[in-house]
């Protein structure tokens, strides 16, 4: 997640989700084996890149200061750019909202005709702050507060209260929630696949952890009319298209 401004833990407010005992006993073993990868997403891109995305967008240089840690790496926006511009997908959800908020938002604004982002993150206080960051440059957010809530299920005790969700999917950008949490509950996500249709696609930050790969493994077998693929980098990248 990531506004203008370095971001850091977000602190828990009364009254909001917390995991269970074993999830919690779940995040600290998961700790000792996904240490590496963690020390791999500090790195945000090669400033190059990100200056040659920025560009491409007709955004400020300092439009993104930060980026890297709990924050989408250029390698992992550059991605979400490329797709739009050759996709032009009409509607976009987007699970985690920060500077892939941004960058999609620009990116429907250049290279399509009115497509559209529904952005879904549990911090009320970093919705607003958002929202009112993308306004300032220049966009319409739809950014939407979506408290963790107790759900049922195989990957985690809690996932997003989202509410009123687009029927149709053209693309599912999937940056949150954070794994300590649960180091697989970015695979509540596939509550929205049905929506996706043959074409869709789904960008997974942070593919290269090993909870996430876990999750992909077990998408791959319950999922068989998409094709999902381990895209290189730091923190990698799941893509995954449906395909019939």
């Amino acid at each position: 997640m990531t506004s203008r401004e370095k971001t850091t833990f977000m602190p828990r407010s009364d009254g909001e989700a917390r995991p269970t005992p074993a999830e919690r006993a779940l995040v600290a073993g998961w700790a000792t084996i996904q240490w590496p990868w963690l020390v791999k997403s500090l790195w945000g891109g090669r400033k190059t890149d990100k200056a040659a995305l920025l560009d491409r967008l007709g955004l400020a240089q300092d439009a993104l200061p930060h980026l890297g840690s709990w924050k989408a790496d250029t390698i992992f926006l550059k991605r979400i750019v490329d797709h739009i511009e050759q996709a032009k997908p009409a509607q976009v959800v987007e699970l985690g909202c920060g500077a892939t908020s941004l960058i999609i938002g620009k990116a429907l604004e250049r290279y399509t005709d009115g497509g559209r982002v529904d952005s879904y993150d549990q911090h009320g206080e970093f919705c607003a702050a958002t929202g009112e960051w993308l306004a300032a440059n220049g966009l319409d957010p739809h950014i939407h507060h979506a408290p963790l809530a107790p759900a049922s299920g195989r990957w985690a005790s809690h996932w997003y209260d989202m509410g009123a969700v687009p029927d149709r999917i053209d693309m599912l950008v999937i940056d949150g929630p954070v794994w300590t949490f649960n180091p697989f509950i970015r695979g509540s996500a596939e509550r929205l696949f049905e929506r996706i249709p043959v074409g869709g696609l789904i960008l997974l930050d942070d593919g290269a952890r090993p909870g996430e790969r876990m999750v992909a493994n077990r998408w791959r077998k319950a999922w068989p009319d998409f094709r999902f693929d381990l895209l290189p980098g730091p923190a990698g990248t799941l893509r995954g298209e449906r395909i019939s």
